[in-house]
């Protein structure tokens, strides 16, 4: 199939766009089209107009202070995936970001857009709401847990845009992180998804564990754990509704969360003992 009819637009800044979703309220914002395109050529959205943002400056920037780290929406995954600095500031973005689609499509994807679209399999997503990211708008700065409303729906406000990630720095000099999904084939939409990590303080004590499902459930879920064991997980998973599609069903997502809940997690723990 071939898109319908619409109007291609680039805008020079962030508040010129912000002034044309506000104008058009089926317009659409193009990042880096790896989501977009596809459903406009299978017509799944018919936008009146397409908003190219790539051009913006300042949105495709990568900051990473003592406190946090930033992420403009226009950064590429591919430059997520090459970053030292990332690799030691948010080890575990760098490890799920390999999970993402495929490198020619990591090239041109982006954090914004990937966030935008609110896919339940989307990897960047899960990895927000694990470590407590905030999605950065034009309207206002929303707590991942607050912004993923449902499949492919968020609390964006009509006539904002995505632009950036930020997420909190932890400094720990004990740190562990875990990513586990499955897929049908690699670099297929994950049919369930974990992410961990876990902070072991100086007398062995374990201050902050974080562990986050995604693919199975509609939105990304940090779950609320009593401890670090498989039964602490069963028990977390056991009140979250599990989606179901031709390509799994709800029982399979609720083995396969714990599994790869437990795989992240003994990977979190292997590394912040070694």
């Amino acid at each position: 199939m071939k898109p319908a009819p619409f109007e291609y637009i680039r805008a020079e800044t962030v508040l010129q766009a912000q002034e044309w979703l506000a104008a058009d309220p089926e317009a659409r914002v193009i990042a880096g089209g790896q989501t977009l395109m596809p459903m406009l050529a299978m017509r799944l959205v018919r936008p009146t107009r397409v908003i190219d943002i790539a051009g913006i400056a300042g949105l495709d920037e990568i900051a990473v202070t003592a406190d946090h780290v930033t992420l403009g929406a226009m950064v590429r995954q591919v430059a997520v995936e090459r970053s030292a600095a990332l690799a030691q500031a948010l080890p575990l973005l760098s490890k799920a970001i390999r999970f993402v689609g495929h490198p020619p499509t990591r090239r041109r994807g982006t954090i914004g857009g990937s966030v935008a679209n609110a896919d339940p399999a989307a990897e960047i997503a899960l990895v927000a709401m694990t470590l407590g990211a905030e999605v950065l708008t034009t309207a206002d700065a929303f707590a991942a847990r607050d912004f993923f409303l449902a499949p492919m729906t968020t609390a964006l406000p009509a006539g904002a845009m995505v632009t950036g990630l930020r997420f909190p720095r932890v400094a720990a000099a004990r740190r562990g992180t875990g990513f586990a999904e499955v897929a049908m084939r690699q670099g297929d939409y994950a049919m369930a998804a974990a992410a961990c990590e876990l902070v072991l303080g100086a007398g062995g004590e374990v201050p902050s564990l974080r562990l986050g499902i995604g693919g199975a459930t509609p939105v990304p879920v940090l779950l609320d754990l009593a401890a670090p064991t498989r039964d602490a997980v069963a028990a977390a998973l056991a009140p979250l509704e599990m989606m179901h599609d031709p390509n799994a069903g709800a029982g399979y997502r609720r083995r396969a969360a714990l599994a790869l809940a437990m795989q992240a997690l003994d990977e979190a723990q292997r590394e912040v003992m070694a």
